[in-house]
């Protein structure tokens, strides 16, 4: 009799074991039905006011996917670029890759107003930066892919960073490798993430030297073609017009598509950061020709980057918070 008690017992906690490890698991991992129980309508909410956004302004599109990226890549998936300077916090947007050119924060906070409405209290502003990015890929005709969610935001921001994590447009081969590596990404999550530069616009100050004097001797980048070095001369002068905006795709501007890698093969990527995947490594220069070539291969492994970029050590569980604010951290 007390065997088949034991028994019966021993069989009842089998049947418990998996719920348990799977609550357990749930507490420090990301999955896509994250908010099915607490606010099913979340995915919706995002993407009409990113739809609508990105109809009154196309550029909109580019400018969510790169705070998302810019938020990634400093202390991990957590908002920190959102936050403003308060108390101890010096915010990011202060920082040299985002001053003057990281925007789109009123898009973030008029989603943040809706869900608040919608669901008070439960999405988290990095989440909210996770689907705006694959939102805003869709939008302008690039793939889709289920977000992990589940990310709660920071109570601090990184100035410091924010200024040194971030690849640069003038940063070596070597030195932007290193800094996805440091992030847990590799040279294949680097040249598709890279292929994101297929829409969005940039500054002349971040391309100048190519025009002017790349390796210190006056002269313009021999890797840059002539023709089209001459066309970016015409509004970016010697010095003056920093903040002239040229498209980084100059044949689709505002179509996500793999004519980044294309315009790369007839030497016309517009940063020296996007010439160097072609010309200093032979690995990052066979991804481009194949990214190039087939349009499905780059969409594919851009869906799976984005998914592994925005896992960088995310805060899950009772770590960091659900700001109310996109900007601020809670009383």
């Amino acid at each position: 009799m007390v065997n088949s008690i034991n028994f019966l017992l021993l069989l009842s906690l089998l049947a418990f074991a998996p719920f348990c490890l799977c609550e357990k698991k749930n507490e420090g991992y990301l999955y896509p039905q994250f908010y099915d129980g607490s606010c099913p309508r979340v995915q919706e909410i995002v993407q009409s006011v990113v739809a609508k956004a990105v109809a009154k302004e196309p550029r909109m599109a580019a400018s969510l996917l790169r705070l998302h990226f810019h938020d990634c890549f400093v202390k991990g998936c957590d908002a920190s670029v959102l936050l403003d300077s308060s108390g101890t916090i010096i915010s990011e947007k202060r920082s040299n890759p985002n001053r003057d050119s990281a925007r789109g924060f009123e898009v973030i906070d008029e989603i943040k107003s809706a869900l608040e409405k919608e669901c008070s209290h439960t999405v988290s502003c990095a989440d909210i930066l996770a689907l705006a990015a694959r939102d805003s890929t869709v939008l302008t005709g690039g793939p889709g892919w289920e977000v992990p969610l589940g990310r709660r935001d920071s109570l601090g921001a990184s100035i410091s960073g924010s200024n040194n994590n971030i690849p640069a447009p003038n940063n070596t081969f070597e030195t932007i490798l290193t800094k996805f590596k440091l992030k847990g990404l590799d040279i294949v999550d680097l040249v598709a993430l890279s292929g994101s530069h297929t829409i969005g616009d940039s500054r002349c100050t971040s391309f100048r030297q190519r025009l002017y004097n790349q390796t210190g001797n006056g002269k313009a980048d021999f890797t840059l073609d002539q023709q089209y070095a001459a066309e970016l001369r015409t509004r970016c002068p010697r010095s003056g017009g920093d903040q002239n905006l040229f498209v980084l795709d100059f044949v689709t501007p505002l179509k996500f598509d793999n004519f980044y890698y294309k315009n790369l093969l007839a030497n016309k990527g517009l940063l020296s950061s996007d010439e160097v995947l072609l010309t200093k490594n032979k690995e990052s220069a066979d991804l481009v020709r194949k990214y190039a070539e087939r349009n499905d291969l780059f969409f594919e492994q851009f869906a799976k980057s984005m998914v592994k970029m925005g896992n960088i050590t995310p805060l899950t569980g009772s770590r960091g918070e659900i700001r109310k604010n996109c900007r601020k951290i809670n009383k």
